[in-house]
């Protein structure tokens, strides 16, 4: 499939040969910034200036022999969840407008040493809770395929800025399926990676036993050298894997021959026909390929949608806390400490994330903890033993990415549930702390992109990388 703009692998290999310049290339990604940002919103913040003098540093570097990274001079955005010192960063929330942080995350100090050039922070979904990116405070984003329609979320903003060419790649966190489902909507490959393989360190938290760092790309080989950069042990991250990030982009070329594809006998209703049409044909390209595709259950699934909403919502409402008015973010001021605590927060979040901090405080509350939250971790016990007992029978499993294809925009907004419902095919992952990418595979109703999820275990991410490659082939 011919993609529409150059990729990172063609970007950073063309500033290193001397063909263009970091400045060149940023240029031209801010004058599609400049043509189309107005009606798509993708960024809370473009930061020109910071962008123009570090590609002026690559090409000075270039111009002097010395050695550079492996992103040089790419044009990156990163969501603006991700801490980057002196630089705004919101979650799209009111409460955080205008707070800077004093330290980079891990995932943006790594980006920095491999050279590559940030364009800005981009939208999401209010403090990474939703899957349309319209619960930001700072209006929604748009589609750039379709501006009537989502482009999914929480990540809305990273992939936008990549589906419309203002970045070459993007950062996007994934809780329960916020890289993975955006990247299905804007056509986009997208990779939430191994609880603990990408630093979480300086990611300001939703759920921190959920939340995972990935790339929103154009191809699996630029997925694979954004998650090479990213990945690896970090110090500064108590949950961080003590191992090294695997090679992936050296797998890329290996095939499928005598892989064995999970085929899910017990999928959940609510496909749509077009997207189901895709599934069928992903697994014929890849038997013809040589892989042998075989049936798998994964019982407990009916149940994950349940545990994640309160697993998730409980992990927010104790992160959430620490916004008080009190040591960074807005503050209203009133008459005592515990109405100042109450006006801040009624001021400053939105309304899912009101709802969200209620459900998890609700199930956390002393005689419903163990009815709810308790029997949700059991739930989430299930669901890792019923993965394991699938990948005994294969080495990866292809479902839809989404349920179906970009919706437009206000269509689900007046009924939670429906909207709850679109990451039902990208939760499980999350809940088992296992690897999973979405990779497009043609369109689906209204010509809009479907994405085929890939499912591994837990490092399995080469596996996984491989199977994404020969779909990538097979498109």
């Amino acid at each position: 499939m011919t993609k529409p703009f150059a990729t990172v692998v063609d970007i950073a290999s063309d500033i290193a040969s001397g063909k263009t310049s970091a400045v060149e290339v940023l240029e031209q990604h801010l004058a599609r910034i400049t043509e189309r940002e107005s009606e798509i919103n993708a960024f809370n913040l473009v930061t020109i200036e910071q962008a123009r003098a570090t590609a002026q540093q690559v090409d000075a570097d270039i111009k002097a022999s010395k050695p550079i990274g492996a992103l040089a001079g790419v044009p990156v955005a990163l969501k603006d969840n991700m801490c980057t010192r002196g630089i705004e960063t919101t979650c799209s929330s009111k409460i955080l407008e205008g707070w800077k942080p004093p330290y980079d995350a891990t995932v943006v100090t790594r980006l920095q040493q491999a050279g590559a050039v940030m364009v800005g922070k981009t939208n999401l979904d209010e403090f990474a809770m939703g899957s349309s990116t319209e619960n930001s405070a700072f209006g929604p984003t748009k589609n750039p395929l379709d501006t009537s329609r989502v482009p999914g979320g929480s990540s809305g903003g990273s992939a936008a800025a990549v589906a419309a060419g203002f970045a070459a790649a993007s950062l996007g966190s994934d809780t329960g399926g916020s890289i993975r489902q955006p990247a299905s909507l804007c056509g986009l490959v997208g990779v939430k990676p191994t609880y603990g393989l990408v630093s979480r360190q300086g990611i300001v938290a939703f759920a921190s036993s959920l939340d995972q760092v990935g790339p929103f790309t154009h191809t699996v080989a630029d997925a694979a050298l954004m998650m090479e950069v990213i990945g690896g042990h970090d110090p500064l991250d108590s949950t961080s894997l003590p191992q090294p990030m695997p090679s992936l982009t050296s797998v890329l070329g290996q095939g499928v021959k005598g892989m064995r594809i999970g085929r899910l006998t017990d999928m959940p209703d609510g496909c749509e026909p077009e997207v189901l049409a895709r599934m069928d044909a992903a697994y014929v390209a890849l038997q013809a390929a040589g892989a042998t595709i075989v049936d798998v259950s994964l019982p407990s699934l009916s149940y994950c949608l349940t545990a994640y909403y309160l697993v998730a919502p409980a992990e927010a409402s104790s992160n959430l806390a620490r916004y008080d008015g009190v040591r960074y973010g807005m503050r209203v001021e009133t008459g005592d400490l515990h109405s100042m605590y109450g006006a801040t927060r009624a001021a400053g979040f939105g309304a899912e994330v009101k709802r969200r901090i209620m459900l998890g405080t609700y199930a956390l509350s002393a005689g419903y903890f163990d009815a709810y939250y308790g029997k949700a971790l059991k739930v989430r016990r299930l669901i890792a033993n019923d993965f394991a007992a699938a990948y005994e029978k294969c080495d990866v499993i292809l479902t839809p990415t989404s349920p179906t294809v970009a919706f437009p925009l206000g269509d689900k907004t007046s009924d939670p549930l429906t909207m709850y419902l679109c990451d039902i095919f990208t939760i499980p992952t999350n809940l088992a702390g296992h690897a999973a990418m979405s990779v497009p595979f043609g369109t689906g109703a209204h010509n809009m992109p479907v994405g085929v999820q890939v499912l591994a275990p837990a490092l399995g991410e080469q596996t996984m990388f491989r199977v994404a490659a020969e779909l990538e082939r097979a498109s």
